[in-house]
This record gives structure tokens, C-alpha cells and sequence, in this order.
């Protein structure tokens, strides 16, 4: 925890380079726009989000060095800080607020939410989850640098620097980003193998696989094994503990949530129906033993923050000026007023109080999460389940009950879920200015400003969508992260939610607390399917072996070093290529063609198959290997 000590930034305190500037600010909301609208539709038609700070750093190099020919390192993290707030925002956003349109169609007690009551609500949460994060800063990302490895905050690093340095480093992260990218758009632009390869295991009535993809192999390499490893064993615990012995027991039963017999569903059903509310609620319990775990810090560090309001001792340079506390505070409880008071926002005191609580709350354990797993990982749908749980419960508590509390409910966990999106995503930015030598308070800004744009950019968004196609019943968008919100709700609202199987997670992660384990990977690796974790998994496993190799001499030492710190940058061009393809799909899949979407024009009309996705998997490993151990001598950029 002490290197932060010795840590040096790219660009020193004392020196000042173009930051935010009026081109950084243009090109920054530009990519806001795309990335926020682009990921709105993702989101809504497959359930997930691609992470936009590495896709934004890659293109803010491109357009500000080699066609604008500016070269500030500084301004470049400034376009892809604005820029990945749209993503982020998006996230947020589409797992809760489609299940108000849900709702209008069903019933007529239920109003069409307006463009002004999305676009609130989602300016809303974003502020405040930029402004929670102002006094998080030093805590998670100065006073644990070198502790949380902030994977996509790194990788991020890792691009402005190999664009700026130039050399093998820059050779390395542009090969791994051009062959993630062919192979992204081969397997789901093509659709010439499955992104996902799947096997049921019928002796244990399970089954297993993993997403062949580039960018979550590259996460567990730059994660490393540790991390990557107790991710894997919350998948091994739900997918060859959990499953079998709710099959074996359940047998011809049908058990609520479940509206069949156990015996006749498959794996994801099980999944779905029973395991997801365990890893919420083992997510949930992380979250809160973990916010008690890191409160001392953060109380410490609110404290320092709250005594510099009074004019004392404030340090001056350049690389640790951050927002006034004074302003941030302010800021809050404006929001905080606004949420209470403004007519369109279908929110009480009550609801306004729950939102600042529980959002701190989020916005603290959503850092320190992605400063672990990383933002591609962050389970924000999982931290919007929990927080609907005890919001809708609170809610009906007090008299607000029907359609009122429930369209109250899913207000106030967007807002919460946009927070804890938002902490995350800046959480990373912060870091990536951290190791470069941004100015905090100019990133922080530029969050800002990026999260008040993204969110008319999402009302919008999500309108023209609705009015194309409508939300949860249909092939383009069914919306499963706001599907599965909608029935969190109405559970509570109608008490048919399975409280057993939330405790049981709860408890699941209080037994990995006391075994001295750490709860956060292994409950979000408890969460996800196991398909996600199975890839990061083998990325750590790769670079635990490149660490584990013996070195007999300093020169070996310097060797295996320079190959994992190769790794690192291939694996940030594998995060960053497919994260460029995701977004370019994405629009795709907007573009009318014919019958169908000029996506699907592109789509061959036959597959390799699961041996396809395996035999392109093993070639991912083997570019890898390739380029991380191809170095000769030298420095990473060759020097």
C-alpha cells in the first residue's frame, strides 16, 4: 500500500500541458453522444454494456495526434474521461427506467414517462455519482495504487502512453487491438462462431463454458491470478454446487420464483430463476461488509476533505487539486432537493433521503469493485437488485403501495444504478489521469459535463426506441436487465419475492468473509454466468505462469518482467479492439436494411460451431503468447 509513496506520473505536478481545452470538450461529448447511444441499444437488446474509456483513448489518439497533430497526453485522457461518461450513464439507465414503459402499456394507472422525467432522473444520477466519488478519490485511488489494480483504468494508461512513447510498446498494444478487433467483428459481426460456447454436463444435470472473447481474457491477465481465480470459484460454487443440487432436490417440484417444474427446466433457467437472487444477495452482503472493511479510510479521508472547507493546509499541486469540498457538498444536497421537489421526478423526501444514502453507499463499494474486476465486470444490475429490494420493502413500509410505490421504486434504483455506474466509471478515469498526471479537478469537471449529455442523450435514446419497437416483448429489444428489475419490484410489491435465496447469498458471503477469503470477486464471479469468468480466469492463469517461471539472474528477472508488462499492453489492445467493434455493431444494429438491420446483412448465415469458438480461443492464447514472449532485450519501447 506504501508505492504510492515513490510513484511518479507521466507528466510531473510542476509541469502543465493542454487539458481541458474547447477541442478536448467537443471531441469528448461527441464520443459521449455515440458511445451513450450506441451502448443504450446494446444494453436493451442483449443485457450488457462495452466499457468506452480504452475505445474512447484509442480514439481520441487517432483523431488529436495523427489528424489534428496535437500531442498532450493530457488532452487526449481528457476526451476519453468525457467520452466514457455516456457509456457508463447508458448502463445505468437501461437496466431500470424500460420498466416504466412496461408498465404503461400494461396498465393505465401508470403514465408514459416523459422525455423531461428520463433526462432528470438520469442527470440526476449522474451528477451525484461524479460527486460521491470527489472524496472517495485519495482513498481508493492515491492510498491503494499498487493494491486495487483498476484494470481498465491501467489498460487505459497503458494506450495514452504507447501512443505517446511510440516504439514496441505502441507496436504491441495496436497488435493486440487489430486482431481483437477482426476477431470481435469475425465472431459477432460475421457470426462465423459463437462468441459463447456452451456444454450441458448431464451426470451433474449443469453445465458448463465460457465466452471466447478477447477483451475478458485480457482483463484476467492484466487482473492477475488472484483476482481471476476467486472470481472462477463463485462460478464453480453456483454452476457445480448450486445447480446440481437445486436439480437434485427440486426435482418434479415447482418452486417460486420458477413457474415450471425444476425438472423440466435447463441450466439457465435454474440460473436465472434461483442463482441470480443468491449472487445478489451475495453481492449485496459483500458490499456491505466491504464498505465496513474500508469505512476508517474513507472516514479519514471525508474528514481531511471537510476540514479543508474551513481555508486550513491544502495541498497545491497540480496532480492533487480536486473539487471544493464545499461545492461537492452543495452540489449534493441540491440534487438531493431537486429529486424531492421537482414535479416530474415521481420521488418523496423519503425516496430523495434513500437515494443520497444508499448512492454513497453504491458509489463506494461500485470503486472499489472496478478497481478489482474492472468496469466490464461491474455488477451494476446486481447492486440495482439489492437496492430495489430494500427500496420497494421501505417504500411499501410506508404506505405507498401499487403502481405509485413501484414506479417511485424503480425511479429511485435508476437513480442509485446510474450512481454506482458512474463512481465506477470515474473511479477508472481517476485512475488513468493518476498514473499520467492528470489534474483531478479538471477530469472531475469533465465527468460532469460528459454525465449531463449523455443523459439527454439517453431520454432521447430510449424514446425512439420505444416508439420503434417497444421494450421487453420484442426480437430487438427485450430488454432483460429492466425485465428482471420489473418482477424484482413487483415480488416485493406483491410479497412473492424468494427472500431465502437473497439470505442465502447474504450468508454465502458472510461464511467467505470469515474464512479470510475476499467476498467481492468471489460473490460477483457467484453473480455472472460462469462463461464470464471462465475466460478471465484463463487470462490469470497465463500470467501466473509467465510470473512463475524461474529467473537465476537479474537479466532473467528484467526479462519476465518486460513479458508480463507486454502482456499487459497486448491485453489492454485486445480490451480496447473489441470494445471499438462492440460500439461499431451496436450501430449497426440501428441502421435499417431491408427487413432487418445492416448488422444482420453482414452475418454469413452459417457457423463453425462450438469447435469454431474453441479453436479461435486457442488461437487468442497463442497471439498472446506470441506477442508477450517474442521480446528480445531493452526497455518496453524498445529503447
Amino acid at each position: 500500500m506504501n508505492e504510492n509513496k515513490n510513484f511518479e506520473p507521466v507528466v510531473p505536478a510542476h509541469k502543465k500541458l493542454p487539458e481541458f481545452t474547447p477541442v478536448s470538450l467537443v471531441l469528448g461529448l461527441l464520443l459521449a453522444v455515440v458511445f451513450g447511444a450506441a451502448n443504450a441499444y446494446l444494453g436493451l437488446r442483449v443485457g450488457m454494456t462495452v466499457s468506452a474509456s480504452i475505445p474512447a483513448a484509442v480514439l481520441s489518439m487517432g483523431i488529436l495526434r495523427y489528424i489534428l497533430r496535437r500531442d498532450s497526453i493530457l488532452e487526449n485522457n481528457m476526451v476519453q474521461t468525457i467520452g466514457s461518461a455516456g457509456e457508463s450513464l447508458a448502463a445505468g439507465a437501461i437496466f431500470t427506467m424500460p420498466a416504466l414503459f412496461m408498465w404503461a402499456q400494461e396498465s393505465n394507472e401508470v403514465a408514459m414517462p416523459s422525455f423531461t422525467e428520463i433526462a432528470a432522473v438520469s442527470v440526476c444520477g449522474g451528477l451525484l455519482g461524479v460527486l460521491f466519488m470527489v472524496p472517495l478519490r485519495r482513498a481508493l485511488i492515491v492510498e491503494e495504487h499498487g493494491v486495487l489494480p483498476f484494470p481498465e483504468g491501467t489498460a487505459c494508461a497503458e494506450v495514452l502512453l504507447a501512443g505517446e512513447e511510440g516504439g514496441a510498446g505502441s507496436k504491441v498494444v495496436f497488435a493486440g487491438l487489430g486482431f481483437s478487433a477482426l476477431y470481435k467483428f469475425i465472431t459477432e459481426g460475421l457470426q462465423l462462431f459463437p462468441s459463447r460456447v456452451h456444454w450441458n454436463i448431464r451426470p451433474l444435470r449443469t453445465g458448463f463454458g465460457l465466452d471466447v472473447l478477447p477483451a475478458l481474457t485480457g482483463v484476467g491477465f492484466i487482473c492477475g491470478p488472484r483476482v481471476a481465480s476467486n472470481m472462477f470459484a463463485g462460478g464453480v460454487l453456483g454452476w457445480f454446487v448450486l445447480i446440481p443440487a437445486i436439480m437434485l432436490f427440486g426435482a418434479d417440484n415447482v418452486i417460486a420464483p420458477g413457474v415450471e417444474a425444476i425438472s423440466s427446466m435447463d441450466v439457465w433457467d435454474i440460473w436465472g430463476s434461483y442463482i441470480r437472487y443468491i449472487g445478489a444477495g451475495a453481492v449485496a452482503a459483500g458490499g456491505i461488509i466491504s464498505l465496513i472493511r474500508t469505512f476508517p479510510v474513507i472516514l479519514r479521508t471525508f474528514a481531511a476533505a471537510v476540514k479543508g472547507i474551513g481555508g486550513g493546509k491544502q495541498d497545491t499541486l497540480r496532480t492533487s487539486r480536486e473539487l471544493p469540498m464545499g461545492a461537492v457538498l452543495a452540489g449534493i444536497l441540491l440534487i438531493a432537493v431537486v429529486i424531492w421537489l421537482l414535479p416530474s421526478v415521481p420521488i418523496r423526501l423519503f425516496g430523495a433521503m434513500l437515494v443520497v444514502i444508499f448512492g454513497f453507499f453504491f458509489a463506494t463499494v461500485s470503486s472499489r469493485m472496478v478497481g478489482l474486476v474492472g468496469s466490464s465486470n461491474n455488477p451494476v444490475s446486481g447492486m440495482a437488485i439489492a437496492t430495489l429490494l430494500i427500496a420497494t420493502a421501505l417504500l411499501k413500509g410506508t404506505g405507498m403501495t401499487g403502481y405509485a410505490g413501484m414506479v417511485s421504486a424503480i425511479c429511485v434504483g435508476t437513480v442509485i444504478c446510474i450512481v454506482a455506474s458512474m463512481a465506477g466509471d470515474t473511479s477508472q478515469d481517476l485512475k488513468t489521469g493518476y498514473i499520467v498526471g492528470a489534474t483531478p479537478m479538471w477530469q472531475q469537471i469533465g465527468e460532469l459535463i460528459g454525465a449531463v449529455i449523455a443523459a439527454l442523450t439517453i431520454g432521447g435514446v430510449m424514446y425512439l426506441l420505444n416508439a420503434a419497437w417497444g421494450f421487453g416483448n420484442s426480437v430487438q429489444l427485450p430488454a432483460p436487465q429492466a425485465t428482471l428489475m420489473k418482477l424484482v419490484v413487483e415480488g416485493v410489491m406483491g410479497g412473492t419475492l424468494p427472500w431465502g435465496l437473497v439470505f442465502c447469498g447474504a450468508f454465502v458471503a458472510v461464511v467467505i468473509e470469515i474464512l479470510g477469503l475476499p467476498v467481492l470477486p468471489i460473490a460477483i464471479g457467484l453473480y455472472l454466468p460462469i462463461h464470464l469468468s471462465a475466460p478471465i480466469f484463463v487470462g490469470g492463469v497465463l500470467r501466473r505462469i509467465i510470473e512463475s517461471r524461474k529467473a537465476d539472474s537479474e537479466e532473467q528477472e528484467k526479462r519476465q518482467k518486460l513479458h508480463v508488462d507486454r502482456g499487459i499492453l497486448y491485453s489492454s489492445g485486445l480490451i480496447a479492439g473489441e470494445g471499438l467493434v462492440g460500439i461499431l455493431l451496436a450501430v449497426l444494429a440501428v441502421i435499417p436494411y431491408h427487413d432487418g438491420s445492416l448488422a444482420d446483412a453482414v452475418q454469413i448465415g452459417f457457423s463453425f460451431g462450438n469447435i469454431g469458438g474453441l479453436a479461435a480461443f486457442c488461437l487468442l492464447l497463442a497471439s498472446m503468447i506470441y506477442f508477450i514472449m517474442e521480446a528480445k532485450h531493452g526497455s518496453i519501447n524498445g529503447n
